[in-house]
């Protein structure tokens, strides 16, 4: 017969191994969890890096780093810019001559945009810039695609691109024109906003239609989600002509900017300027004035 302290023991036994085994499995589901969510993980990495492997976060990071502090706060401050972001379904096209500063103006935009929205996930931002030299990455499936990319992954992984990729994947086929956008308006519908941004319009190929291609879709997309578009280019009237009902802020190269920017540069001189704050302003004063000189120029 078993007495009453041997039951005792024998239970204390029986709770402690049931402990061990409870801890074992939850030990257990906790990797597996862990696995699974690093399989996941490295799954929409693929998926992303499939839809295309190029990047503009390398190119936005280098054009701010050449911003002199302070610069482009007379775009951020406008009304226009104001009206922009607080409008939804809104465009404002800031149109730019050659050296006005257009790309640096895009790039302080985009991080505007994007400290805005960091602690905002239902707010999403994708931006593009466009340079003629590498034109060979800018065909109008691998710049939607780019759009598409940086969305998904602002954000839990959309269905709507697994799906995409699940189609591809075992005949090693790359998604359509029609399906990317598609997908691009699913993702896009996820959101409370969406903030595009391309710069250099001008610079994306016009003689394949990429350009008129990509407005017409970004047009579309517009009208049948929450996006917010910002574009720069050079003043192109083919290109002016599609902004027409737009807002409209034209970026020049402000005084105040470009002694900014001269200011950050004055090291860059000969040792003796340092000595001379009168030869400094001098330069500062003469290039002021031919920059305002040339943008006179170019709207004759």
């Amino acid at each position: 017969m078993v007495s009453h302290s041997q039951a005792s023991i024998w239970t204390c036994g029986l709770a402690l191994k049931e402990n061990i085994v409870f801890d074992a499995i939850s030990r257990t589901e906790a990797s597996i969890n862990m696995m699974r969510s690093e399989f996941n993980r490295n799954e929409n990495l693929e998926i992303l890096k499939w839809l295309t492997p190029i990047e503009y976060g390398p190119q936005h990071s280098d054009y701010l780093k050449r911003r002199e502090p302070g610069t482009g706060k007379w775009l951020l401050d406008s009304v226009e810019y104001q009206t922009w972001l607080d409008s939804s379904k809104q465009t404002l096209f800031c149109p730019g001559i050659p050296g006005s500063g257009k790309t640096i103006l895009a790039a302080i935009v985009v991080d505007d945009l994007i400290t805005r929205s960091r602690n905002d996930p239902t707010i999403g931002v994708a931006y593009i810039y466009c340079n003629f030299r590498q034109k060979d990455d800018q065909k109008i499936e691998n710049l939607l695609a780019s759009l598409l990319k940086q969305l998904a992954r602002s954000r839990s992984f959309p269905g709507s691109v697994k799906d995409l990729y699940d189609r591809h994947k075992e005949m090693q086929t790359k998604p359509s024109i029609d399906e990317i956008s598609k997908a691009l308006q699913s993702v896009s519908a996820m959101y409370s906003k969406v903030f595009i941004v391309i710069d250099a319009l001008d610079e994306c190929q016009a003689s394949n239609g990429c350009l008129s291609k990509l407005l017409s879709h970004i047009f579309s997309l517009q009208a049948n989600t929450v996006i917010n578009f910002f574009a720069t280019s050079r003043p192109i009237p083919d290109i002016d002509g599609e902004f027409k009902k737009c807002l409209r802020r034209e970026i020049l190269a402000i005084n105040e900017d470009v002694r900014r920017y001269l200011d950050g540069h004055m090291s860059d001189l000969p040792r003796f300027v340092f000595k001379r704050p009168d030869i400094q302003e001098e330069i500062k004063t003469e290039i002021t004035r031919a920059v305002e000189g040339m943008y006179e120029l170019c709207l004759r």
